[in-house]
């Protein structure tokens, strides 16, 4: 369809054609649309993401289990000759194998084998480019954990594998071996236009070796660089008529009743804290998601995937609820009109686990340009995300300096 490309696209001899895997509810998918990409198939094993795909996307191929598929039958299924040239491959492999709140077991995982499917797939289709998306951890999961005493009793004294982010470092060398050009950093969806503070992993690859850039914001907190400040709360979910939500147990909204806008159980009275804090009250970190009411003139915080769990509570700033699934589309820039399959709960998780739309135009505008030839603002100095060190050139220079740190203190 015409209407589904940027200008850009359209003054190019034909529409960028990407694939997709691990759709999910297609938010990835949906920001490279918007960039002027033509999603030619997608792949989601998830019965109720499927269902969703098939709602909005009923002439969309869809394949099922990345494991039953060669790279030619998905070629052949997506309407592509062995010839055709595919400019994007992009996937989000499972987020479990490589979570900091998993059982961390990386690409040793069963889950975590799905990522080396897809990785061979992804080589073997030959795209000029490769986008993986993911969660922070994988930026410091191990890619398998030898056990603790014997490692560093062999030559070499550590196994790459064993080290923080040896999963990662497996990957990119993986790529490299193809000719593949590899860059990637943790971005926060707030830069991008999602009014949501939301980090994920960005990989970027080239197949003619070129390093790409960093994506280029369209926001910064606090405006620097020229651009507008991050967008808020209050811009996304105003105007919304309906609701569906699921709602707060009643020992547990007497307490919201105490709060206001931007508040937490830190608010409480004192002699209320503990009573709605039980255990917890004793526990370390800083417990800001227990008992919150979100702020209006703030980005959201991270939607999960149900907004009425204890430790990760997304209330209305006003109203003595949870976000509802009207505002939880909203708030990850689905389009009001985009239809959720399966009961109000796997609604929540389709939206809670998606890629904010915002991101993904950014990844696709970036690739669009590339492609083109076009150039590229550099950001220097910019804060992609609220952490350090995150971008391929300082996490390559510290995956040196352990390793060699490990390999000096074993040998001694």
């Amino acid at each position: 369809m015409k209407d589904r490309y940027s200008d850009s696209a359209t003054s190019r001899n034909r529409p960028l054609i990407a694939l997709s895997f691990f759709s999910g509810a297609t938010g990835l998918d949906l920001g490279i649309e918007k960039a002027g990409f033509e999603i030619k198939l997608c792949c989601e094993v998830d019965t109720y993401c499927r269902q969703t795909i098939r709602l909005n996307r009923p002439d969309v191929p869809l394949l099922a289990n990345i494991y039953d598929y060669s790279a030619s039958q998905i070629r052949a299924v997506a309407g592509l000759t062995n010839e055709s040239e595919i400019d994007l491959v992009i996937g989000g492999p499972p987020c479990q194998a490589f979570s900091t709140a998993g059982r961390r077991k990386g690409l040793d995982d069963k889950r975590g084998n799905v990522f080396l499917k897809f990785l061979d797939l992804a080589i073997e289709l030959a795209p000029k480019y490769i986008v993986i998306e993911n969660v922070r951890g994988l930026l410091s999961t191990p890619m398998k954990h030898g056990p603790l005493n014997q490692q560093g009793r062999f030559d070499p004294p550590f196994k790459d594998y064993e080290l923080r982010g040896g999963a990662l470092n497996f990957v990119i060398r993986r790529l490299k071996s193809f000719g593949y050009g590899t860059s990637f950093n943790l971005y926060n969806s707030a830069n991008y236009g999602t009014p949501q503070i939301r980090e994920r992993v960005i990989i970027l690859c080239a197949r003619d070796g070129t390093v790409s850039p960093f994506l280029q914001p369209t926001n910064s907190q606090t405006g620097s660089q020229g651009l507008p400040k991050w967008k808020t709360l209050r811009s996304a979910i105003r105007g919304i008529k309906h609701h569906t939500f699921v709602n707060f147990p009643e020992k547990r909204l007497r307490f919201y009743k105490m709060l206001t806008e931007g508040q937490n159980w830190r608010n409480l009275p004192v002699d209320c804290q503990k009573e709605a804090m039980g255990k917890s009250y004793y526990s370390g970190g800083g417990r800001t998601g227990f008992y919150r009411r979100l702020s209006w003139d703030k980005p959201s915080p991270t939607l999960v995937t149900h907004p009425a769990m204890p430790a990760t509570d997304l209330a209305h700033p006003e109203e003595d609820r949870p976000l509802s699934i009207q505002e939880y589309k909203r708030i990850q820039e689905f389009p009001d009109n985009w239809q959720l399959a399966g009961n109000l709960i796997q609604q929540y998780k389709q939206i809670g686990n998606a890629v904010p739309i915002s991101l993904g135009t950014a990844v696709g505008k970036l690739i669009g340009s590339l492609i083109a030839g076009e150039q590229v603002i550099n950001f220097a100095g910019f804060e992609y995300s609220r952490y350090k060190n995150t971008s391929h050139i300082e996490w390559q220079a510290e995956f040196e300096r352990v390793k060699q740190r490990k390999n000096s203190v074993s040998t001694l």
